[in-house]
């Protein structure tokens, strides 16, 4: 007697149908409501299953897939991963893919915007009408700083980052870049971009722009000795991960006149912001929301479940999915598909 077909769980509700398409290939377990899964939620949900369609928002790593024998592949609706142990995903022979490209246009354009509403106090002034202080027009209220003429500084030179430097190519921005490594003379070019050290970034930069991957050795990269390197006059905006960005000094360098202004989308401790940010009149705080158009969505998490349909062995990209994060993986749930398929078959 043939087995049931293999299950798959799906830790948020997202576009139907899209996720849909999973039906077709498994028994798909669905989260019908927006939830916050305790570690022992997720351990369980994965113990029977062999993929998983995960966000941001589940940290797994070894306690959650101790359980999960039969897991294989964990499609992860984002660019960014850091919510994923893929060294220990990968020991375990577990897949791990996300979702580049798909979102780069629409983040660049967030980027910039908060980039925008950062330095011209944008929103400090919508708070500053509302609450009727506005009373008669005034040459010095709420002055800003241009983003024309000025030096954007973007750490870290990736797809989205190249995507921001072509945006400030077109308000006559000069742009300086810190990358792990140095890209080609004709990327460069076509982004109108110099390399700098990280350092000498700072010093120059009136707008900084953070756009790197989350790694233990960028956690707090802006710290208060970088932050002290900064114009008094600058602003920081990120949109990378909160980890990178040491809030605490952060927001004491807002308050006192250290720095000018910061735009955030990210949060080392997200959802939750830190009371001293949320305080502060000039700095631009908006929920992580930098990929979040219709379109750019619906794109993801058609993108993950490609990946996972791809990674479980169906499909038509079966055992190739488009954006593996742990390709080292794929070998070992290649075999343990075809001994699935197997069973089945019985």
């Amino acid at each position: 007697m043939a087995e049931l077909r293999p299950r798959v769980w799906v830790s948020q509700p997202l576009f139907d149908d899209i996720v849909g398409r999973l039906a077709a290939h498994f028994d798909v377990q669905a989260t019908a409501d927006v939830t916050e899964h305790s570690p022992e939620a997720i351990a369980d949900a994965l113990r029977d299953s062999v993929g998983a369609l995960v966000t941001l928002n589940e940290r797994i790593g070894p306690r959650e897939i101790a359980g999960a024998e039969r897991l294989r592949a964990i499609a992860n609706v984002g660019v960014g991963y850091n919510n994923l142990d893929i060294a220990a995903l990968t020991q375990a022979g577990i897949v791990a893919t996300n979702t580049p490209d798909v979102l780069t246009e629409t983040t660049a354009d967030f980027g910039f915007a908060l980039l925008m509403a950062t330095a011209r106090r944008i929103t400090e002034a919508e708070r500053w009408l509302r609450e009727g202080q506005w009373q008669q027009w005034s040459f010095g209220t709420l002055l800003g700083a241009d983003l024309h003429g000025s030096t954007l500084g973007i750490v870290g030179m990736g797809r989205i980052g190249q995507g921001i430097a072509r945006r400030a190519r077109g308000f006559g921005m000069r742009v300086l870049y810190h990358n792990r490594s140095r890209l080609p003379e004709l990327v460069e070019r076509e982004c109108g971009a110099t390399y700098a050290g990280f350092d000498d970034l700072l010093v120059q930069a009136d707008h900084v722009i953070l756009v790197l991957p989350y790694s233990a050795q960028v956690h707090h990269l802006v710290d208060a000795a970088a932050l002290a390197k900064m114009k008094p006059t600058a602003t920081l905006v990120n949109i990378a991960r909160g980890g990178i960005v040491d809030e605490v000094a952060l927001a004491d360098a807002l308050s006192n006149g250290r720095l000018a202004a910061a735009g955030l989308d990210v949060y080392e401790g997200e959802p939750a912001v830190r009371p001293e940010l949320l305080a502060l009149r000039n700095v631009v705080l908006t929920p992580h929301i930098a990929s979040a158009s219709l379109a750019t969505r619906r794109a993801m998490v058609s993108l993950a479940v490609d990946n996972l349909i791809a990674a479980l062995g169906e499909g038509p990209d079966a055992g190739r999915p488009p954006s593996p994060v742990n390709p080292d993986a794929l070998a070992t749930a290649s075999t343990n598909n075809t001994i699935i398929a197997k069973r089945q078959g019985a």
